[in-house]
């Protein structure tokens, strides 16, 4: 008796922690989304790289690991993974480079000029990523495309540069177009700097040069690393940007794992491409995090 009279008092306060919204519950309705729309079919997608699909139906074979193995002892699959690996790696470092000085520049801004800067910032995110890089094929495409034409008639080149369906076109629309990935996280770290250290650091005799390589670089680490993950991600296993803009001889891993699944209907082997499409990403991003750890060290407070 005297234990049932004790546990009521916690399960009243659970029932009311429940009312009130106190606690994890109310971050109960996005994980189920995110379990029901994220989680779930990528376990699924993951699922049919184990198994053998014949005209949309698994067969009675059971689990088996020949995909993933044809997959493993493919040399062009690891040939469009150093491709897939590569490209992301210079259009992040190129992101890098131009959203920098944007970032840094946003936070000596005042007013209306910082919102203009900020709206054209994030306009290019209003517009679908494949719209962008039909505008990119106008601008690069042939001798008709904008920037031909333009490099024709001022007189700079006498024949059409052959820029489209090449690994260049690649690397530039996705560093256009992933660019505003890399500049937000700059900005919210920059524009709230603590300057007192930069002041510090010109008041003990260090030019503009040092400081800013010496002490405003390692203060926005963290945003750097962020930034690198991300964009770097989304670089990574982007399909939309090669597919278009590399043309169809030109492939990488997350455009194979299309044209397994959609074209050619192997949903079997697509499935195992995504699989070492996903972990080999997930192992990227990991190191970069990790390498972003030991960079930003000096910011722990040492006891």
């Amino acid at each position: 008796m005297t234990d049932a009279v004790l546990a009521q008092p916690t399960r009243l306060s659970l029932a009311r922690r429940v009312i009130d919204g106190g606690g994890l519950w109310p971050a109960v309705p996005a994980l189920v989304y995110l379990v029901l729309f994220m989680v779930l079919p990528i376990v699924t997608l993951l699922t049919f790289g184990f198994v053998t699909i014949d005209r949309g139906a698994i067969t009675d074979g059971g689990f088996t690991l020949t995909h993933i193995a044809g997959v493993l002892g493919d040399p062009l699959v690891w040939n469009l993974t150093w491709r897939s690996f590569w490209i992301a790696v210079v259009s992040t470092c190129l992101t890098l480079v131009l959203a920098y000085p944007i970032a840094y520049a946003y936070g000596h801004l005042k007013g209306v000029w910082r919102t203009l800067l900020l709206v054209a910032i994030i306009s290019p995110l209003l517009t679908s990523a494949l719209v962008r890089t039909y505008a990119w094929i106008v601008i690069l495409g042939g001798r008709r495309g904008l920037l031909n034409q333009t490099l024709l008639s001022l007189g700079v080149i006498d024949q059409p540069l052959q820029i489209l369906n090449t690994s260049t076109a690649v690397v530039m629309g996705m560093t256009q177009i992933h660019l505003p990935f890399m500049i937000l996280p700059l900005l919210a770290v920059l524009s709230e700097r603590d300057r007192r250290f930069e002041e510090a650091s010109l008041n003990l005799g260090a030019s503009q040069v040092e400081t800013f390589f010496r002490v405003t670089i390692p203060m926005s680490m963290p945003a750097i690393v962020a930034g690198f993950a991300l964009v770097f991600a989304v670089s990574y296993t982007n399909f939309i940007i090669p597919q278009l803009l590399g043309g169809g001889n030109y492939s990488t891993l997350a455009v194979q794992v299309y044209e397994q699944t959609i074209v050619v209907l192997d949903w079997s082997r697509g499935a195992a491409l995504a699989t070492l499409l996903l972990t080999t990403c997930f192992a990227f991003v990991l190191a970069i995090v990790s390498v972003g750890g030991r960079l930003t060290r000096w910011s722990e407070v040492r006891r």
